[in-house]
């Protein structure tokens, strides 16, 4: 693929979390994230948003939550459960990003706020309709971001892409 590929991050946040007595990283999802994470898989499928790699945060949630959207979509791509998603900082992020080989042209990204919001936020240089401003009001569980942009995973930095879509389960 060349440098002015095309190419989506898809952002989706993990489900409602239940806070049980488990560590932070052992969180189980709550009965609401439970239903609202296959919604999310729903969204992605209705929109044909089919990745070709899905990085995964180690974190249970996550992990429950991807199992969740995964079965709503019409192939499984292949995961990496990624340990430096869990409680990443925005440099971090990207620089996961920048690590992505240049055949993938869909990145499905499962992780936490803030940083979901903070990568949605800061790739963004520009957006479609209204989806910057919905996502000022914030990045809620289950919630699914996608920016687009053209060129290398390597070029992936502050201001890179367009937010396309933004939808969250219960905010629209």
């Amino acid at each position: 693929m060349s440098a002015g590929t095309p190419r989506s991050i898809v952002l989706l946040r993990h489900a409602k979390a239940d806070w049980a007595q488990d560590s932070d990283h052992e969180r189980p999802l709550a009965e609401r994230g439970r239903a609202d994470a296959p919604a999310a898989g729903e969204f992605l499928a209705a929109h044909d948003i089919d990745p070709d790699l899905t990085l995964c945060s180690s974190a249970k949630r996550t992990r429950e939550t991807w199992k969740l959207v995964v079965g709503k979509l019409s192939r499984r791509p292949r995961t990496v459960y990624e340990e430096r998603l869990y409680e990443a900082s925005l440099g971090e992020l990207i620089q996961v990003l920048n690590e992505v080989p240049d055949d993938v042209s869909t990145l499905l990204v499962v992780g936490h706020n803030p940083g979901m919001h903070g990568l949605a936020d800061a790739l963004a240089g520009s957006a479609e309709g209204d989806t910057l401003n919905r996502l000022s009001r914030g990045f809620p569980t289950s919630g699914v971001a996608v920016v687009e942009f053209a060129g290398s995973w390597k070029s992936v930095e502050h201001g890179v892409g367009r937010l396309t879509e933004f939808w969250a389960p219960h905010q629209q």
